[in-house]
């Protein structure tokens, strides 16, 4: 698999050529709406075995193959040349597939309404080959110990056909909002509490769902060490049903990192009690903030590398944005909020508006600016193949469990053609 980057003048009939490839393959691989229009500055899978590589100044086979990890001797013996031959500007070498290593992969899936829309279970059906984990959004704690259900419809199915292990995520979320109050009654009301629990146990047998998640935010700070409480206890009665357990975390970089999004998520103690965590590294860009790469690579990584000194990295889960956001320019303060995009929908909006995309490497992140119809100036970031691969190779660096994706059902096909060429997908 290769990542090739449009440039003014390209065609999909040569850049097939170039990678011994067919233009359908490149098409079809990343959902192009229009092969004869490429974008400048599109990001393309290439969907080939290995990938290549053109030789630059300076360039030795010594130097190429300790850049993609072989031996100088395999590196010559698989272009049929000689370790003495002279490399040329230009010339075209093969790189073999690199060792993959296993890892695993989780898809929130969130139905809005009573009945989910059919094109969200088409999404779930198709990506499930590529997760460990499906996660229906979400069961709703109510004040009396009972959980409010989520539609659920065919997602057990799903999960059962592909070897999936479903996941009961369980929120805090009142009146559509996280409640502070709400997880306050649970955490510190024995009898609320054990009705909780027994209802949790209850429901999850009911539709066969292995792993039990909670996503519990917005947290008052002194609930930190009645909510550490109350997943030990919780995580000793899911060891009865041999289930997994697992928490969603706050990005934080620090363990006295102040604000009620951070301070009762104590990384060190959730470390120690659950089976793994995901760690939400989204929303530096957010829709009611200023145009920002919603996941850029320096903070995600400060906040994982705060992550691995308080848990093993074996336990935790990167959360990866599967949107972007549309901002109207110009940006105002309690004002307009950005529209959330799929990056295929990112894609068709540069090529209705004839517009280049642009690639921040610091934020190793896609973006753009157009002008609509109204004359409105338009500001958008979203991800690609070169951002999600920056991802991938941040959890191989840091020895990471795997990637958790919020949320299904926004079109990305080169996200889950990459999950095959950088990694084995663990089923349980």
């Amino acid at each position: 698999m290769q990542i090739h980057v449009i440039q003014r003048g390209q065609t999909i009939f040569g850049i097939a050529q170039a990678y011994n490839t067919t233009p359908q393959a490149i098409v079809t691989a990343n959902n192009i709406p229009n092969p004869n229009a490429l974008i400048v500055g599109q990001a393309l899978v290439i969907p080939i075995t290995g990938r290549f590589y053109w030789v630059q100044t300076g360039d030795s086979l010594w130097t190429i193959a300790r850049k993609f990890q072989i031996t100088a001797q395999q590196l010559a013996q698989i272009n049929h040349i000689s370790l003495q031959t002279p490399l040329s500007i230009g010339q075209r070498l093969y790189i073999p597939p690199q060792r993959k290593r296993s890892a695993e992969f989780n898809g929130y899936v969130e139905p809005r309404n009573s009945v989910i829309n059919p094109s969200l279970e088409a999404s779930a059906r198709d990506v499930a080959p590529y997760l460990t984990y499906l996660a229906p959004f979400s069961f709703r704690i109510q004040r009396n110990g009972t959980l409010k259900e989520p539609p659920l419809n065919n997602f057990p199915s799903i999960a059962r056909a592909n070897n999936v292990t479903l996941m009961m995520v369980i929120t805090n979320i009142e009146n559509d909002q996280f409640s502070d109050e709400l997880a306050t009654i649970i955490f510190n009301d024995e009898d609320i509490q054990n009705r909780f629990l027994g209802n949790i146990v209850t429901t999850a047998k009911k539709y066969g769902f292995r792993d039990i998640h909670f996503d519990m935010e917005y947290l008052r700070p002194a609930d930190r060490q009645a909510y550490n409480a109350f997943l030990r206890k919780a995580k000793q009665r899911f060891q009865q049903e041999g289930w997994l357990m697992s928490t969603a975390l706050a990005p934080k970089t620090s363990a006295t990192q102040k604000g009620r999004w951070y301070e009762a998520h104590d990384y060190r103690a959730h470390g120690q009690i659950v089976d793994f965590v995901v760690i939400m590294t989204y929303e530096w860009g957010y829709s009611g903030g200023p145009p920002l790469p919603v996941s850029p690579i320096g903070p995600v990584r400060r906040v994982l590398e705060y992550a691995i000194t308080e848990m093993p990295a074996s336990k935790i889960m990167m959360g990866q944005n599967l949107y972007g956001y549309d901002w109207t320019l110009p940006y105002v303060p309690e004002g307009k909020y950005a529209q959330a995009i799929s990056p295929h929908q990112a894609i068709q909006l540069a090529s209705r508006y004839n517009v280049s995309i642009e690639y921040d490497r610091n934020a190793q992140a896609p973006h753009f600016r157009y002008r609509d119809e109204n004359g409105n100036e338009h500001e958008v970031w979203f991800e690609d193949a070169r951002s999600i691969q920056a991802k991938f190779d941040l959890v191989k660096a840091l020895g990471l469990r795997g990637v958790s994706y919020w949320k299904l059902g926004l079109d990305f096909p080169q996200n889950w053609l990459l999950i095959t060429d950088n990694f084995h997908v663990t089923k349980k």
